[in-house]
């Protein structure tokens, strides 16, 4: 796998992104909307990032791996709080249930 992303270095390129551009959003978005032109500014930086991860990428290290990896352990804390969330749910349901 490493082979084939390193002799396309367009789709690393996109996947490096993408996944940078998704961990972002998830994880160090402001509460607050930034302006448009501040907006563009900082995906013009990760794009420039993106694009040194994929010197990266190109020179044999993980970097798409690594960042799927980040990307499913977000995934699996949003399931776990999913669930919490449905169990806190059932508990407090049933404890107004044998209340009444």
């Amino acid at each position: 796998m490493q082979a084939w992303l390193a002799s396309h270095p367009i789709i690393s390129y996109v996947v490096i992104f993408v996944l940078i551009t998704y961990v972002y959003n998830k994880v160090f978005r402001p509460q607050q909307k930034l302006s448009l032109p501040k907006e563009i500014l900082l995906y013009i930086f990760m794009a420039i990032g993106a694009f040194m991860l994929l010197i990266f990428q190109i020179d044999k290290l993980p970097i798409i791996q690594c960042l799927l990896v980040a990307v499913g352990l977000m995934l699996l804390v949003r399931i776990r709080y999913f669930v919490e969330g449905r169990q806190k749910k059932k508990t407090e349901a049933s404890g107004h249930t044998g209340k009444m």
